[in-house]
């Protein structure tokens, strides 16, 4: 049954959609009244056709076979009803009559073998009407483990019926569709909250585009700031154009708040701006607007904060990194402790009313308002460098959890940690890192007050947290009040869930679908390694953006909408009517260019159990486990399709040496580059020691490895993915393949990690082997 699965609707009752839960009873197929395929119309319209054909059926046959009629129409219902008509596979006709396991077959057959010219037009199987075993043969299904009525009694396929598929680690498989591509570094989208369902996508090098319901671009830029923004084609660069969001009453005032990197007079800033629309189109901002609202000055290049968002209180929230460096070394106890700086904060002002007089007000509330040795703005304090934060909309129906704000904050060097933000309180930097004492004369100062994450993840998991969002969308009903975050580095994709007995979050992998979870039409199963950040479309359905070379001017980045396959909302409950939208630019049609990858990696390293969780009540750092494959990450996406061997290629594990020390006569140095799965690739330098040098010199012909190198000391492979991480070779292996390490594509490092090594063929010292080698 592994990989398996596979349930959807065909395209009778659902166009090939997952099932869903009907809004109410079913009065004809009672069996699928808590989930299946149709909804009450479509039961009705089934109950009027066996109307129609029981009608046909004298007494006697009525009577032996209403029952085998019934059960034949309501798996149109049934949740695997795709499968059982073959409506899943575009290149086979749907089938009129459901898959049959073959001893019910030769049952119905032997009674009732004249409905079938009623129920089906199927010229084919009419002409076998005679032939027990042709005609039999005919309605079997290639899965025989699908067939009807034995599925109804496989436990594989209905113990979990409706919830969201996991894998056999409990990794949850869930889908992606591809809504945007070619962006530079997307670092944000939002929704003006106005009724057109319209999204707005930031780039980090300064420009916002206007993308329509469906999913078209508008030609001309909704902003464009990038001769003022401050960023540049490093990777890894995190200045630049890093927050958006619409004022809540847009629809009135059209006022637009920005959040980018400046230069003034040397000195480097990030700066808050207000833009408002312009009077002449409602899909571009008056560029000649802006006003400046708040300017800090950055002492560094890098910890810039970056997020804006409005509470339901009308408020500004602003997140602020500490300033930059390492381990906050700012003044006595670093900035984010310190009350005074506005660096290392989440910040509330009030930007409404402001026309005339101060661009923003002081919130009454406002925690340190009275305290003269705060800024009044400050909110919360104790932070890093909060990277994505959002406000949970709050369960649809009750509400509960509403206006809880979540922040993922990056970490130094140990963990990563997700944080409820709260009026007044202290979240620990550079006191603590995740759970874990960093500057332990802080730590231990009880003066400090400081609150927990609601969960840490340490970095051989992944080493740079981007914040997402409470589930709450109305497509993916199973996801609600998911939170789902990523990690930049790893590409991981993540979720926490509150048991509300307990108040501790309980943490689940997310991994892309195997096998067929993801064959519905216009769906995924991969995406690009670095997540820079999550977002909600006005609906609340729930997105992120990723890209697969990590600098502001690479057009590499995709937006995907994240979708459970497991489970739908019933037909028409999310149908949104978008206001129209008055477009005088030219627009630029959407064109998908990822791909469903059916055949799953054959290399598969032993799994690992997830870290525990980790909450407020436990103050001892999480437990640091190797890392799990992902089906949703690796060295570029997700899931790779494998790739065919060219005639001529290199063999799996075939090694070279690259880069510019590697140039000489004997190319003795350079940067390991391995071959495996049908490419060349890096390897990382975690775990990588002598004994892997020395498996890399002896395959290309040296006697011995002078020294084995790391943190890409001959330079960094961008242009190639990283294959190996964490290899752990005894030095007699024939090659890296045949090493110990955590799975092809699968690692959580960069190429500024990449290994390389020195090789020799003298048998006498030399300088190399003089720095411990």
């Amino acid at each position: 049954m592994d990989g398996k699965l596979i349930k959807g609707c065909n395209s009778k009752s659902g166009g090939y959609k997952p099932p869903f839960r009907p809004p109410r009873p079913l009065a004809f197929c009672g069996r699928y009244a808590a989930f299946g395929c149709c909804d009450p119309q479509r039961d009705g319209a089934l109950l009027q056709r066996f109307y129609r054909l029981s009608a046909r059926l004298d007494g006697p046959t009525y009577a032996a076979c209403a029952g085998h009629l019934q059960d034949l129409l309501c798996q149109e219902c049934s949740p695997y009803a795709a499968h059982l008509y073959d409506a899943e596979d575009p290149s086979t006709p749907v089938r009129t009559i459901p898959g049959l396991c073959p001893d019910y077959c030769v049952q119905v057959w032997q009674k009732c073998r004249s409905i079938f010219r009623y129920l089906s037009t199927d010229k084919e199987l009419i002409a076998l009407e005679h032939n027990v075993a042709k005609f039999c043969r005919y309605l079997s299904l290639e899965d025989a483990d699908y067939c009807f009525p034995h599925l109804l009694a496989n436990e594989n396929l209905n113990q979990n019926l409706g919830f969201v598929t996991a894998d056999a680690e409990g990794c949850l498989q869930l889908c992606l569709v591809e809504v945007a591509n070619g962006l530079r570094n997307p670092v944000a989208m939002v929704h003006a909250n106005d009724g057109t369902h319209r999204f707005f996508v930031a780039e980090q090098v300064g420009l916002v585009w206007t993308y329509l319901p469906d999913r078209s671009r508008l030609e001309k830029p909704f902003l464009n700031v990038s001769e003022a923004v401050l960023t540049s084609p490093w990777e890894g660069d995190e200045r630049g154009f890093l927050g958006i969001v619409f004022h809540p009453k847009f629809k009135f005032n059209g006022k637009v708040y920005v959040y980018y990197s400046v230069e003034v007079r040397y000195e480097e800033r990030i700066r808050i701006s207000e833009f408002r629309i312009s009077p002449d189109d409602m899909n571009t901002l008056d560029h000649g607007s802006e006003r400046i609202i708040l300017e800090v000055e950055e002492p560094a290049s890098n910890h810039n904060g970056g997020e804006l968002l409005f509470g339901d209180d009308g408020y500004l929230y602003i997140f602020t990194g500490d300033g930059g460096m390492a381990g906050d070394p700012f003044g006595t106890f670093g900035n984010a402790q310190n009350k005074s700086t506005l660096l290392g904060k989440v910040l509330r002002i009030d930007v409404n009313n402001n026309d005339r007089g101060p661009l923003y007000r002081i919130p009454p509330d406002n925690p340190f308002i009275n305290d003269p040795k705060a800024r009044p703005e400050v909110y919360a304090y104790g932070v890093r460098n909060m990277w994505r934060c959002s406000f949970d909309r709050g369960e649809p129906h009750t509400k509960e959890g509403k206006g809880r704000l979540f922040c993922g904050d990056v970490g130094q060097n140990k963990y990563e940690e997700i944080d409820i933000v709260e009026k007044g309180k202290n979240y620990g930097w550079r006191a603590r890192e995740g759970f874990s004492c960093y500057d332990k004369k802080l730590c231990t100062n009880s003066s400090i007050d400081d609150v927990l994450p609601i969960y840490a993840y340490p970095h051989k998991m992944g080493k740079s947290v981007t914040g997402g969002y409470v589930y709450r969308g109305c497509e993916s009903p199973n996801l609600n009040g998911l939170y789902i975050f990523g990690d930049f580095m790893s590409g991981r994709l993540m979720s926490l869930k509150e048991d509300h007995a307990t108040g501790e979050w309980e943490y689940s992998e997310i991994c892309m679908g195997t096998g067929q979870t993801c064959m519905f039409p216009g769906l995924i199963n991969n995406y690009y390694q670095y997540i820079i950040s999550f977002a909600e479309d006005e609906a609340g359905e729930l997105y992120f953006m990723s890209t697969g070379i990590p600098s502001a001017t690479a057009p590499t980045g995709v937006i995907y909408k994240v979708v459970d396959t497991s489970r739908r909302a019933p037909p028409g409950k999310c149908r949104v009517e978008p206001l129209p939208v008055k477009v005088k630019s030219k627009l630029i049609k959407f064109v998908p260019k990822e791909k469903l990858i059916v055949k799953t990696p054959t290399t598969t390293p032993p799994p690992t159990e997830a870290p525990p969780p980790t909450t407020s009540r436990t103050r001892a750092p999480p437990a640091t486990p190797a890392p799990r494959p992902r089906p949703g990450g690796g060295a570029r996406r997700g899931r790779r399709r494998k790739k065919k061997k060219p005639a001529g290629s290199p063999r799996d594990g075939a090694v070279r040496l690259a880069g510019e020390r590697g140039r000489g006569r004997e190319r003795d140095r350079g940067r390991v580059e391995v071959f495996a799965d049908g490419e060349w690739g890096t390897v990382c330098d975690d775990g990588w020691g002598a004994a892997a040098a020395a498996v890399v010199c002896r395959q290309l012909g040296f006697t011995r490895a002078a020294r084995a190198s790391k943190k890409a000391e001959f330079g960094a492979g961008s242009r190639l993915p990283i294959l190996l991480d964490d290899v752990r070779c005894s030095g007699r292996e024939r090659g890296l393949l045949e090493c110990a390490h955590a799975g092809l594509r699968t690692h959580d490092c960069s190429h500024e990690e990449d290994a390389g090594v020195v090789c020799s063929r003298r048998g006498e010292d030399d300088e190399e082997e003089e720095e411990g080698w």
